[in-house]
This record gives C-alpha cells, structure tokens and sequence, in this order.
C-alpha cells in the first residue's frame, strides 16, 4: 500500500492487506492462479456521511497472474459493515448486506443464465446495468451467549469510475437525458425479472425469500417517516402559503403506515423486482463513444418484491428539477414503457397481450406510487433541508402533489396531460 494513502475514516480498522487481496482475486481468477500483488492503495470511497448502511473503500491494485507476466490492474469498491456499532446493529438486523450480497450473487446470475436461454440472437442480449461482482462474503452471527461472534459481511464491486462514469449533482437534480437513462436502465432490470418470473411460473418472493419483505420494509420506513415528518412540518410552518399543504400531511399522519403497506405490497400481473432507493445518489452515468448517456445503479440494499411504478415515482419526485418534471413526465413513462416491453418482448412476453397490462395502467400505478415516493422523501427529508434548491424542489412537488389530489386520494385522470 503506497506510503502517503490514508487508511483511517472509512477504512477504519479493516485488514484490506496484500494477503486478503492476493487471497481475494485466486478466488476471482480460480484456483491454481498465481496471484502476486504488486502495488495496492487503499481510500475512502465515499464523502463522510455519504453512506450509512456501509462502509465503502475504493482500493486500487496491480498485481501479475503469474511471475513472469505483465501487471493487471484492478479497481474495486469494497462494501464493509459499518464500524459504528449502532449503525452495525441496524444494518445487520435489517439484513441491508446480506440482502445486497444475495442480489449479486443470486438474482443477477440467475436474470444473465434466463436470458441467454431465452434471447436468440446474440445483439439482443442485455448488458446488466450494474457494476460487475468481483467477490462476496456473508457469515452470520453466531458463537455462544459466553463467547458470541458477530456477523461478517464484505461485497467486492467493480469500481466504474476509472471507466468514466459519474454521479449527478443532487441539488441540480437530472438532466433529461440522464432520467430517460436511468429509466431505460431500471425497465431493463424489470423486464427481466418480471419475464422469469412469468415463463418459469415461480414467485420471485419464494424464490428469492431474503427480498425486502412488505412488513419489515413497512415498519423501517414508517420509523423514517415518524422522524422526518415533525422536522418537515417545522420547515413548511416557517413558509407562508403552505398551510394547506401541511395540514393534508398531518391529516395522512396517521394512516402512513396503512399507505405505505399497501403501496409497497406487490399488485400482479406487474409485480418484479425493484430497487426501492431509486434516486440519484445510487446512480452513475456517462457517455459513450456514440453520445449516448448510459446509467448504472448501485446500492441494492433494499432490493425488493413490489410494483415498478414504485421506482419511478421516487426518482422522478425526488431526482428530477420542477419543470423538467412537469413538462416531460408523460415522455418519461412512454421511455419506460417502451424500453420495459420492448425488452420482455425481445425475452418472449408480450406484456399487454399476455398480462393485459398497458400504457394507461402504468399511468394509474404512477399515480398511486406518487404518495408512497412522497412519503420516502419525507423520511430522509434532512438530505434536501438547508439547500435552497433542493428546498424549493420539495416545496413544487408538495404543492403539485396537493394540487394533484395525491395527497387526498383523490387524483384526477388529466394529472398527468402534457404542458404546452
């Protein structure tokens, strides 16, 4: 590890030694490589506070699969437990890492080994908008009430940053070409799991039990909106004209965890695997050698069993600039929709033929999952507090969404018709 690399903060006391990497990519290259690592630095992989359900590291390091060849490079992100035990205690309670390590390492298997079985033709194969899995590791706590040991858990990613690729501003907020790309993104990863779960007939919930289940996910977001909601309130107090808009709030008080259960329950014939911390801080974006803007999307610890509409209300609620929204959401769900059919045709569904779901479903679902979007800003509503635009964003979608009758329940059907 090179002299100048400091190794405190989000490194904390993790042993990232040149053993454990040497160790970590003969299990990645397979067994009976000669792995001799050269060279290897070690930083933080995210701003303090960025990051609360992990601690990340981006390491960097050469070594030689064999003596006498040239040097590989490899740049990873190493997600750990995090060293502050309150915060270890919540992650692993909640089973965050263990939920993230099973979707790398038994979803995204299973979703790349359906659609090989079932694309034809080798153009039309899906390019999984994730980074790569480079290693995991899970052990649960175990030991005796005497001697107790704790859990362990590390997930080892391909850093896509040396590749070009970058994060949004949060307080800008998307362009439209960065939402219709993580959008496409999304659409692809719902198309296919929503295909296997119909041409292999098996719940994705049976088959994948450590999803976030509705319950547990329930109670965790119920405690963020309990916490986020006072906290919102006083804002909104000190803003005039707002009065309406609180008031419909802290008449939804006391049904929020009525609302979000429901919301969050799957609703077939739509019901897949989704993200459900779909916003801008867990995507990356770049360009490619085309001019085409390409998203991936990190962090899924909070993978769950639910209805897509679900991951596109919280991105374009809490991601996407006021007029950008109101102009272009109509154009935003046609790219979804299109990219979502299109894709589970090309994997053999024909979703409004074979699941009798279409366009004008999709915008009823959207409508709906506006209020449980809503409801998951609110939880985390001190990340867009003491920026003025991003105080100023919250403030249009409280009000649209008012406007709108979400707050109410009662939603119009030209809610969503295009301005001029």
């Amino acid at each position: 590890m090179s002299d100048s690399e400091d190794t405190e903060g989000s490194c904390g006391e993790w042993p990232v030694t040149k053993e454990w990497l040497e160790g970590l990519l003969i299990e990645h290259h397979g067994a009976g490589s000669q792995i001799t690592v050269d060279d290897f630095t070690v930083r933080p992989g995210c701003t303090a506070g960025e990051s609360v359900l992990s601690d990340i590291l981006a390491v960097q390091v050469e070594y030689r699969t064999k003596p006498d060849e040239t040097r590989c490079e490899l740049s990873v992100i190493v997600k750990l437990l995090p060293q502050d035990p309150y915060s270890r205690f919540f992650v692993t309670e909640a089973q965050f890492d263990l939920r993230e390590i099973k979707f790398y390492t038994q979803v995204v298997p299973d979703l790349e080994a359906f659609q090989k079985k079932q694309i034809a033709s080798p153009e039309l194969a899906i390019e999984l908008p994730i980074p790569a899995c480079i290693n995991a590791h899970y052990n649960p706590s175990g030991g005796t009430e005497d001697s107790p040991e704790p859990p362990e858990s590390f997930l080892v990613l391909e850093n896509l940053r040396p590749r070009g690729f970058d994060g949004a501003e949060f307080s800008r907020g998307l362009t439209l070409r960065q939402a219709e790309a993580a959008l496409s993104a999304v659409a692809c990863l719902h198309a296919l799991s929503l295909t296997l779960k119909v041409k292999e007939g098996r719940s994705l919930s049976d088959r994948y039990p450590f999803l976030f289940q509705t319950a547990r996910a329930t109670d965790s977001y119920q405690q963020l909106v309990e916490r986020g909601l006072p906290q919102l309130a006083r804002f909104l107090e000190r803003r005039p004209g707002l009065e309406a808009v609180l008031e419909a709030l802290l008449a939804l008080r006391p049904r929020t965890k009525e609302i979000i259960a429901a919301l969050l329950a799957p609703e077939d014939p739509l019901a897949l695997i989704t993200h459900t911390d779909f916003w801008c801080n867990n995507l990356l974006f770049k360009n490619d050698e085309d001019g085409n803007c390409k998203c991936a999307i990190l962090d899924w610890q909070m993978v769950t069993y639910s209805r897509p509409t679900n991951d596109i209300a919280l991105l374009l609620v809490s991601s996407v600039p006021t007029e950008l929204r109101r102009r272009h959401t109509p154009s935003l769900l046609d790219k979804y929709w299109n990219v979502l059919t299109s894709t589970s045709c090309n994997l053999g569904l024909d979703i409004p033929k074979d699941l009798a779901y279409t366009r004008s479903n999709l915008d009823g679902d959207y409508r709906r999952s506006q209020l449980l979007a809503l409801l998951l800003c609110i939880g985390s509503v001190d990340v867009a507090l003491g920026d003025p635009l991003t105080e100023q964003r919250l403030i249009d979608v409280l009000e649209d969404l008012h406007n709108d009758g979400v707050l109410t329940g009662e939603i119009p059907e030209t809610a969503l018709a295009d301005e001029p």
